[in-house]
């Protein structure tokens, strides 16, 4: 079987999967049936001080029959004792001393109060510290969490401040509530940060009781603005981790957290650039015991690939990632109906015929028998048709050789700025 085992910023883990900070690690008796599941790590519920939790505070959004596709609370960070947790986290890493305990903290942005807690955290053996300024709600409110991750100056501040006395890694937890992820990272970064993991969760609110009129979920008559996570969230995630992972100017590891679901997801990731993966909905929806399966997946992925060590895997699609304006405009696909596998639906039809192109005839052979035929001169291989499409190989996206150069649309523009000067660009 491949290895497993991951090192993030000096952070020894026996496999890449960590629970998130959230409530499947709110205790000491979760974190170690977690471990005895077979998680690798866990990043404990944020720590700071205590506060008072509402009812009721989670709600989900079901999609086509597919329950918890997202997921929405308004819980914040812990309301129990520092005491308690770190009694609770002390005993844990002595029961599970080869696992990674992650502590993730939430102070206000006071020098001496992110000094106090770092050193109270680290003096019961943590193997990290994980910096919350992801938090959208109820912290927000007062000056932390998402209030200081959407500064890139605090942010920076604040991380220089920990990393003045911790003896651990310190990973920043960024929020996605911000136009440019990177800059917060890069801020982050300069602060000193060692790794950086992300996403927290979006702002959102789950839905509305049309009968009731009642926000979901609502405390007594009133809601307010949660976080969202959840399968839902996954291609917002995976977008900011390749942004950050194919910026030179931020250097560090990479925890990868939103929606990862499965081993396939954390795969995703991983060639995305995060050297590992956070998980809080899928246990929250599934239990603990999904890590088997996703451990179980991920090694026969890496037998199957005769790959040796998760961390081959880790960046490999980074490359691959860019800017539109790097992009082949002379690459072409078109759609190609199976007809023998087509089960005449027309849903390909109606979408192409409404919704995109109109490349898609509704014909009859010679016996009368209808069936559907793509005009590939006129198809933009937009993928509409295969995407609706109920019947897995139905339709087939193929490339078609354009028998021209490649040509980007920057390479284009720079082309067209040598015409305009009168310089002949091939003879250049």
């Amino acid at each position: 079987m491949a290895d497993l085992r991951i090192n993030l910023a000096g952070i020894q883990s026996p496999n890449p999967f960590w629970l998130a900070s959230a409530p499947p690690t709110n205790s000491g008796y979760q974190v170690q049936r977690a471990f005895e599941a077979g998680w690798g790590g866990a990043v404990w519920k944020t720590l700071g001080d205590p506060i008072l939790n509402v009812s009721s505070r989670f709600a989900a959004v079901s999609f086509n029959g597919q329950k918890v596709a997202g997921f929405n609370n308004i819980e914040l960070i812990t309301d129990r004792p520092l005491e308690v947790n770190l009694k609770e986290i002390y005993e844990t890493k002595k029961k599970f001393p080869n696992h990674a305990i992650i502590a993730s903290l939430m102070v206000e942005p006071k020098q001496e109060k992110w000094h106090e807690i770092v050193k109270r955290v680290e003096d019961v053996g943590v193997d990290g510290l994980e910096l919350n300024f992801g938090c959208p709600h109820g912290m927000a409110e007062r000056g932390m969490g998402a209030a200081s991750g959407q500064v890139p100056e605090l942010v920076q501040k604040q991380t220089y401040w920990v990393k003045e006395v911790a003896k651990t890694p310190v990973i920043v937890k960024l929020t996605p509530n911000i136009t440019d992820i990177t800059v917060t990272a890069e801020a982050a970064v300069q602060g000193g940060a060692d790794a950086i993991s992300m996403i927290n969760t979006i702002n959102s609110l789950a839905a509305v009781d049309i009968n009731t009129w009642d926000t979901v979920p609502h405390v007594g008559g009133k809601g307010a603005h949660g976080g969202y996570c959840g399968p839902a969230v996954k291609p917002i995630a995976l977008h900011m981790v390749g942004e950050c992972a194919r910026n030179p100017r931020i250097n560090v590891p990479i925890s990868g957290i939103g929606g990862i679901s499965n081993w396939q997801n954390a795969v995703e990731f991983m060639l995305m650039g995060a050297t590992g993966v956070q998980v809080c909905t899928a246990a929250m929806h599934h239990g603990f015991r999904i890590v088997e399966d996703m451990i179980e997946g991920l090694n026969n992925y890496l037998d199957g690939k005769r790959i040796s060590s998760i961390s081959e895997l880790v960046g490999k699609s980074v490359q691959k990632y860019s800017d539109w304006g790097d992009l082949d405009l002379n690459y072409k696909i078109v759609a190609r109906i199976n007809n023998d596998t087509c089960i005449n639906c027309n849903k390909c039809h109606i979408a192409c015929e409404d919704t995109s192109h109109q490349c898609i005839d509704m014909l009859k052979d010679d016996s009368g028998k209808a069936y559907l035929k793509v005009r590939e001169e006129d198809c933009v291989g937009c993928n509409l048709c295969s995407i609706v499409c109920p019947v897995d190989g139905a339709i087939d996206m193929v490339e078609v050789k354009s028998g021209l150069p490649p040509m980007t649309w920057n390479e284009r523009q720079a082309a067209l700025g040598v015409l305009a000067c009168g310089v002949d660009p091939v003879a250049k």
